[in-house]
C-alpha cells in the first residue's frame, strides 16, 4: 500500500470506496482521500506538498496587511481647532473659551500615531464618518470580489485568478502610496479588496487542493498561520513609520516578491476539466520531489471524475437537501465569524489602552489558537470543536461588557478582549477548511466564494460597530456576545463529514 508521507515498496492503486451496508441506506460518509486518485499516485504529503503550501501560505501576508492597516492609518488624533491669527498669543484654555468657526485643525504630534487618514484630510467632527467609509469600501470590493473570484476560479483555474490577482494587488497597494486625494483613495481601496479577497482564497483552495485526507486539514490551517505573524509585524512597521503613506508603502513591497513565485495549477481542477497532459507534468514533478514511482499506466488512471459537474454554477449549490443545508448555514456561520473575528480586530484601536502592543498580543494569542485548533481537530474532529469556539468567545465578549466604563478594570476588559480573540481565532482557522471539506471539488470555490460574499456584508459593517458605544458602553461588546451564540447553535446542523448520495458511489465504483 501507498504510504502518505513517503516512498513504497508495493503500489496499490485501486481506490478504496466503503462496502454496501456499511454505511446505512440513504448516504455514506466519505473522505476525500477514499477516492482520490491524485493522493494515491504522489502520496498525502511529502516534500512537495510542503513547499507549495508554504509559498501560498505567504500570499496572506500581503493580504492581512492590507484589511488590518486602518487599525493605523484611520486611527483617532488628538486635535483641536486651528488658531486664527488674531488669537496666535492666547493659550489652548484660552482659546477653547472662544466662540469662533472652525475650519482648520491642529493635531497633537506626541500621540504616537503620526500622519493619518484623520490628519491628512482633516477627518473630524462632521467629517469623522469618513474614515468607516474608507474602510467601508475595501469591504464591499471584498464582498463583491468574493463571488466573482469563485466563479472565476472554478472556470478559469486557482493558479491563474491567483496570480493575476496577487499582481492587481501589488500594483493597486503601491498607487495607495501615491493617492493625493481623498477620493482616489476610496475607489484605490475598494479595488484592493476586490482582488485581495481572491489571492486569499484562491490560494487556500490551492493548497487544500494540493494535498489529501486528513492533511487538508492541515494545510488549510497552515495557510493561515501568517495572519497572527502579520499582525505583529505591521504593529512594529506602523510603530516605526507612523505615517499612513509610509506604511502604505511598506506593506505594498511584498507583494512584488510574491508574483516571482513558481506555483502549479491544482491537479485535482485539471483532472476535472479533462486537461490530463498537464496533470500528467504535475504528478511527475511531484512524484519526483516526494521519491515515488508512477505506474505506466497512467493515462488509463486518470479519468474525470464521473460525479462531478466541471460546468457548475451559482444554482449548484441548491441543488440538493445536503448542499442546501450547508450553504445555508456556513452563509449564517462565515457572516457571524467574520462580524466578530473582525468586529475584535478592526476595532482594537477602540478598546483603550497602547494601540501598538494590544495589536501585538492580538497576533500573539492567534498563533497558539491556530496550532492548539490544528491538534484537537486531529483528534476529535472539527463541529463541535468549531461550536465550542463560538460559545467561549461569547462568553469572553460578555465579560468584557461588563467591564466597559470602568477604568480601573481596564486590564480585565483587555484580557476578556483577548480571550475573545484567542476562542474566535480558533473558530476562525476551523471555518474556511471545514467549508472547503463539506463541499465537492467542482463547486467548492462557488461554495466558498458565496460563503465570503455573506462575510464581506458583515466586513462592511465591523467599521461601524464601535459606534455603538456612543448609545451605550457595552453595547458593541453584548452584540457580538449574541452574534457568537447564534453561531454556535447553527453548527450544530452541520455534519461531521462530507455526505456523499448512495447513487453516487455507485457510479464511482
Amino acid at each position: 500500500m501507498v504510504n502518505s508521507t513517503g516512498s513504497n515498496n508495493e503500489t496499490d492503486l485501486s481506490l478504496k470506496c466503503p462496502e454496501d451496508g456499511k454505511h446505512g441506506t440513504a448516504a455514506h460518509q466519505l473522505e476525500d482521500d477514499e477516492c482520490d486518485i491524485i493522493g494515491t499516485l504522489i502520496g498525502g504529503y511529502g516534500r512537495w506538498q510542503f513547499l507549495m503550501t508554504l509559498l501560498l501560505a505567504l500570499f496572506q501576508v500581503p493580504n492581512t496587511f492590507h484589511i488590518y492597516s486602518p487599525t493605523f492609518q484611520a486611527a483617532d488624533r488628538v486635535y483641536w481647532c486651528k488658531r486664527p491669527d488674531r488669537f496666535a498669543n492666547l493659550s489652548n484654555t484660552q482659546l477653547s473659551s472662544q466662540l469662533i468657526s472652525c475650519t482648520e485643525w491642529e493635531f497633537d504630534d506626541n500621540d504616537g500615531l503620526g500622519n493619518t487618514w484623520t490628519s491628512q484630510w482633516d477627518l473630524v467632527c462632521d467629517k469623522e464618518w469618513l474614515k468607516n467609509v474608507a474602510e467601508m469600501f475595501f469591504l464591499v470590493g471584498v464582498a463583491t470580489g468574493g463571488i466573482v473570484s469563485g466563479v472565476l476560479s472554478d472556470k478559469f483555474g486557482r493558479k491563474r485568478l491567483l496570480f493575476i490577482s496577487a499582481v492587481l494587488q501589488t500594483i493597486f497597494g503601491l498607487a495607495l502610496y501615491f493617492a493625493d486625494s481623498f477620493e482616489l483613495y476610496l475607489i484605490l481601496r475598494a479595488l484592493l479588496g476586490l482582488v485581495s479577497v481572491s489571492v486569499t482564497y484562491a490560494g487556500l483552495i490551492l493548497a487544500i487542493e494540493f494535498v489529501d485526507g486528513k492533511w487538508q486539514t492541515i494545510a488549510g490551517m497552515y495557510n493561515l498561520f501568517p495572519l497572527p505573524v502579520s499582525y505583529i509585524m505591521i504593529s512594529g512597521i506602523a510603530y516605526l513609520t507612523q505615517d499612513y503613506k509610509n506604511l502604505q508603502l511598506c506593506i505594498g513591497m511584498p507583494g512584488i516578491l510574491l508574483c516571482l513565485f513558481i506555483i502549479p495549477e491544482s491537479p485535482r481542477w485539471l483532472l476535472i476539466k479533462g486537461k490530463t497532459s498537464e496533470v500528467k507534468k504535475i504528478l511527475r514533478a511531484a512524484a519526483r520531489m516526494n521519491k515515488r514511482e508512477l505506474p505506466e499506466d497512467l493515462d488509463i488512471l486518470l479519468k474525470p471524475p464521473i460525479s462531478e459537474d466541471s460546468n457548475a454554477e451559482v444554482s449548484e449549490l441548491f441543488k440538493s437537501k445536503y448542499l442546501r443545508l450547508i450553504t445555508f448555514c456556513f452563509l449564517c456561520i462565515w457572516f457571524t465569524m467574520n462580524l466578530v473575528y473582525y468586529g475584535l480586530v478592526l476595532n482594537m484601536n477602540t478598546f483603550g489602552g497602547n494601540i501598538y502592543l494590544n495589536s501585538t498580543l492580538a497576533g500573539l494569542v492567534e498563533i497558539p489558537a491556530i496550532a492548539i485548533a490544528m491538534y484537537i481537530i486531529m483528534k476529535t474532529g472539527k463541529k463541535w470543536l468549531f461550536c465550542g469556539t463560538l460559545m467561549t468567545a461569547g462568553l469572553a465578549c460578555l465579560g468584557a461588557a461588563t467591564m466597559e466604563g470602568n477604568q480601573e478594570m481596564l486590564w480585565l476588559k483587555i484580557t476578556f478582549v483577548m480571550i475573545g480573540k484567542f476562542t474566535i481565532s480558533a473558530g476562525n482557522t476551523i471555518m474556511p477548511v471545514y467549508t472547503a471539506e463539506l463541499y465537492p471539488t467542482a463547486i467548492r470555490n462557488i461554495g466558498v466564494g458565496a460563503c465570503n460574499v455573506s462575510a464581506g456584508f458583515a466586513l462592511i459593517l465591523t467599521p461601524y460597530l464601535s459606534m455603538l458605544t456612543k448609545i451605550r458602553e457595552y453595547l458593541f461588546m453584548s452584540i457580538l456576545t449574541a452574534w457568537c451564540w447564534f453561531g454556535a447553535i447553527v453548527v450544530i446542523f452541520l455534519p461531521e463529514n462530507r455526505i456523499i448520495p448512495a447513487t453516487e458511489l455507485d457510479r464511482r465504483r
